[in-house]
C-alpha cells in the first residue's frame, strides 16, 4: 500500500490527468510486494514524481509494485491503455520463467483506470484502506513531535496526533493523521483506538507524567495498549518510575514502558534523526501483511 503522502500526489496529479492504478490482486509463492500493493502510472512526462528505482521509464509514476522487469512491463502495459491501446485489465507474470526474477513465485495484477471524476470516491478508499493500518497515537506537538508526524505521513499506520495546544497543528495533514485538541491532554488515552502504539513527548514533564499514569491505568484495566514510549532520558525516567510509584504503579507495569524511545545505535539529537529512530521502533511492531 503507498504511504498517505503518495495517495495524497495520486489525487492532486488526477486532476491534471488521467492515471492507470496498477494493483497486486494476488501472489503466490515468493513476491515483491505483497497484495494490496499499488502504483500509479501517468502518460510519458506526466503526472508522478518518484519512480521505482530500477525500472527504466518509470518517469510519471507514484509508487512501487516492487521494481525490476515486472514494473517495467507493468508501467508499459498502463502506458497503453492509457494511449487508447487495448490491454487485458487484469494479468498474470510467473517472475522467474518469464521474466527472469530471481524471486520465483507468481503476481496477478489488475489495471484500473483513473479519470478527473473518480477522485472523491478514491479519496473515500484510501482514506478507508488508512484506518486498516497500524494506529499509533503521538502526544506532543513540539519540534520532535512534528517531524515523527511528517515522517508517520509516508509509513503504513493510522496516527492519532494530540496536544493541550490547539494552535501548534499543521493546516494540511496526510491522510494518516488526525489531530485533537485535548484539555487536559491525558483525557484522550481513554478514547485511545484499541492496539494504539502510544508516543508520549509533550511540551512538559508534567504533562508527560499524568499522560502515561492515565495509560498504565487504561493498560491494566483493558490491556489494549501494546506499546507506550516516552521520550527522554535515563534520568527522566528514574524520576518518573518513583514517581509512578507513588501513585501506585507497580514495577511489573512500569517496566512495560519504554524510555527512552527509539532504535539502539542511531546517534544524534536533530528532531528527524530522533524521528527516524522512532519510526524503525515502530515499524519493527508491525504485524507483516497477510499474503492472500
Amino acid at each position: 500500500m503507498p504511504s498517505a503522502t503518495q495517495a495524497e500526489e495520486l489525487l492532486r496529479r488526477l486532476a491534471l490527468a488521467p492515471a492507470v492504478r496498477i494493483v497486486v490482486e494476488r501472489v503466490q509463492g515468493s513476491a515483491p510486494r505483497e497484495p494490496g500493493a499499488w502504483m500509479a502510472v501517468f502518460a510519458d512526462g506526466a503526472g508522478g514524481s518518484n519512480g521505482a528505482i530500477g525500472a527504466r521509464g518509470a518517469i510519471g509514476t507514484i509508487g512501487t509494485i516492487g521494481g525490476g522487469r515486472l514494473e517495467f512491463d507493468a508501467i508499459a502495459d498502463a502506458r497503453a491503455l492509457l494511449a487508447g491501446q487495448d490491454r487485458p485489465l487484469r494479468r498474470r507474470f510467473a517472475l522467474g520463467p518469464s521474466l527472469g526474477q530471481c524471486c520465483g513465485g507468481v503476481v496477478w495484477l489488475r489495471y484500473d483506470m483513473l479519470l478527473r471524476d473518480d477522485r472523491e470516491g478514491l479519496r473515500a478508499q484510501l482514506r478507508d484502506a488508512q484506518r486498516s493500518h497500524m494506529p499509533v497515537a503521538l502526544f506532543g506537538g513540539g519540534h520532535v513531535g512534528v517531524a515523527i508526524a511528517r515522517l508517520l505521513g509516508t509509513l503504513p499506520v493510522c496516527a492519532h496526533w494530540i496536544d493541550s495546544r490547539d494552535e501548534v497543528f499543521p493546516q494540511d495533514l496526510p491522510l494518516n493523521l488526525r489531530c485533537e485538541h485535548s484539555a487536559p491532554v491525558h483525557g484522550a488515552v481513554a478514547t485511545l483506538e484499541p492496539g494504539s502504539r502510544v508516543l508520549i513527548m509533550s511540551f512538559s514533564h508534567a504533562e508527560d507524567l499524568d499522560i502515561v499514569a492515565a495509560c498504565l491505568k487504561r493498560r491494566r484495566e483493558r490491556a489494549d495498549l501494546p506499546f507506550v514510549g516516552l521520550i527522554g532520558s535515563r534520568t527522566k525516567w528514574a524520576t518518573f518510575r518513583r514517581r509512578l510509584g507513588a501513585r501506585g504503579h507497580t514495577e511489573a507495569e512500569l517496566d512495560a514502558v519504554t524510555c527512552p524511545i527509539g532504535v539502539a545505535g542511531v546517534r544524534g539529537k536533530e528532531p528527524e534523526v530522533i524521528a527516524v529512530a522512532v519510526a524503525a521502533q515502530l515499524m519493527q511492531q508491525r504485524e507483516p501483511p497477510i499474503l492472500r
